[in-house]
């Protein structure tokens, strides 16, 4: 299977870098290339370095992208990119771009264990290395379980849905996604079974947050991004959750903030000024025609920010 991703906010988010055929840029988030791709075509004497974790996609998007002379690509995470820009000779950069999440690669390839949709073994890392969801759902205490689904999905349910895995694993191991889903199709309320929407996506997005730790590795990238990004440079980024978002949304708000002194200061002494500015206020979400030609965009947010010159 080719390594297909359909980007949301596509056209947005390209045009909000606001790229400089001269410029240094990061798109920490290959996948199949082609915001990649966007950017290069945007460059002349410019560079473009380009990262996944996913060796399918270094793969896919390097075939892709190995024309241009100006691209560079490393595989690692983004939340490195301070430092896999630096084994490039790259220390500063005009502007970086994080699509956040799963690819629509890794939930249509059954093997890659995402989706209920398939059956296929209980997978879900990104890197293909390291602990699986199945190795989680196998181990973990009904506690640990439970903490997971109610923090990385946001489940009220959480409780009676560790507590039917661990039931069944009593009998036998949890190894596949159509396993799973049934499990916790039967162990939520009936009233949930008749929502709309499978009542295990809330479970399979949190075992897969938990399994590839996004939502530390979006912190740790935000701040690693932030810190080589020149004044004047953009940071751009799309998340497809509240867990996400929220954490872009207070991170950007804490580079805007400017003087921390206490307010009955009658002047401010600590001499700090706003590290960047917003460019969209509160963020731009995709039209209603992108949401009706790719369901996958409802969730989803863009976020930028312009460094400012600072003194701190």
């Amino acid at each position: 299977m080719e390594f297909n991703h359909k980007p949301v906010l596509f056209t947005e988010t390209i045009e909000s870098l606001a790229i400089r055929p001269e410029g240094v840029y990061i798109d920490g988030t290959m996948g199949g290339g082609g915001h990649s791709e966007a950017i290069l075509q945007r460059l002349t004497s410019g560079k473009l370095l380009s990262i996944d974790q996913d060796p399918d996609a270094i793969e896919a998007a390097g075939r892709r992208l190995s024309h241009y002379p100006n691209s560079l690509i490393a595989r690692g995470n983004f939340c490195e990119m301070d430092k896999l820009a630096a084994e490039w000779g790259i220390t500063s950069v005009d502007g970086i771009l994080l699509d956040i999440g799963v690819s629509s690669y890794q939930l249509d390839t059954p093997e890659r264990g995402f989706s209920y949709h398939s059956e296929a073994p209980l997978d879900m890392r990104m890197s293909k290395e390291g602990p699986t969801a199945g190795d989680l759902v196998n181990t973990l205490s009904q506690q640990e379980l439970a903490g997971i689904i109610y923090r990385y999905g946001e489940d009220r349910n959480a409780g009676r849905i560790a507590r039917g895995i661990c039931e069944a694993r009593e009998k036998e191991p949890v190894s596949t996604t159509f396993q799973l889903a049934e499990i916790v199709k039967s162990s939520v309320p009936a009233a949930v079974r008749r929502e709309q929407g499978h009542p295990a996506r809330k479970t399979f997005q949190a075992l897969r947050i938990a399994v590839n730790g996004e939502l530390d590795r979006l912190q740790e990238g935000l701040e690693a991004g932030f810190s080589i990004l020149k004044p004047g440079g953009r940071l751009a980024v799309i998340t497809f959750h509240s867990l996400e978002d929220r954490i872009v949304k207070q991170q950007m708000a804490k580079w805007c903030e400017g003087c921390i002194c206490p307010k009955d200061f009658p002047v401010c002494v600590c001499g700090r000024t706003p590290q960047g500015r917003l460019i969209y206020k509160k963020g731009l979400a995709p039209s209603q025609r992108e949401v009706e030609e790719n369901p996958r965009a409802r969730s989803s947010r863009l976020r930028v920010i312009e460094k400012l010159e600072t003194n701190l």
